[in-house]
């Protein structure tokens, strides 16, 4: 192999080692909260609502801060980016748990549960941003 090529491979490695590493974080956190927090038959699933609350605000204060004070070729992007906040929010389950309320003849939770939870991400993410931004020009 050339030279080039091995340094492709290590950093290949490197990377997908920070992803390894930082998604058996999420998951073991949203885990441990779903364990901590179970949901019944038509309540509010609290656990995924809140794991993807606080994966969409420390996403969006991780993709502004980081892209501001570290060069691409970084690794905790992807370890904390990719990896804990991929596994630790969960589209599936939500869709999930929004689609088995409506069936079991919950509706109104079902879409206040769909629209708060896109409502409150969309802000969260935004406030975090903007916290990030305040912080670095502030």
């Amino acid at each position: 192999m050339v030279t080039g090529q091995l340094q492709d491979v290590r950093i290949a490695r490197l990377r997908t080692a920070s992803i390894l590493v930082g998604g058996a974080a999420g998951a073991l956190a949203r885990a441990g909260l779903a364990e901590a927090l179970p949901s019944s038959s038509g309540s509010w699933p609290w656990a995924t609502f809140a794991v993807n609350l606080v994966g969409a605000g420390l996403l969006a204060w991780l993709t502004t801060r980081l892209d501001e004070i570290l060069p691409p070729s970084r690794y905790v992007r992807m370890l904390l980016g990719t990896g804990l906040c991929g596994a630790l929010t969960t589209f599936s389950t939500f869709q999930i748990e929004v689609l088995r309320l409506a069936k079991d003849g919950y509706p109104g939770t079902a879409g206040g549960y769909a629209a708060a939870s896109l409502a409150a991400g969309m802000a969260i993410a935004v406030a975090a941003s903007v916290v990030a931004r305040r912080r670095r020009y502030g």
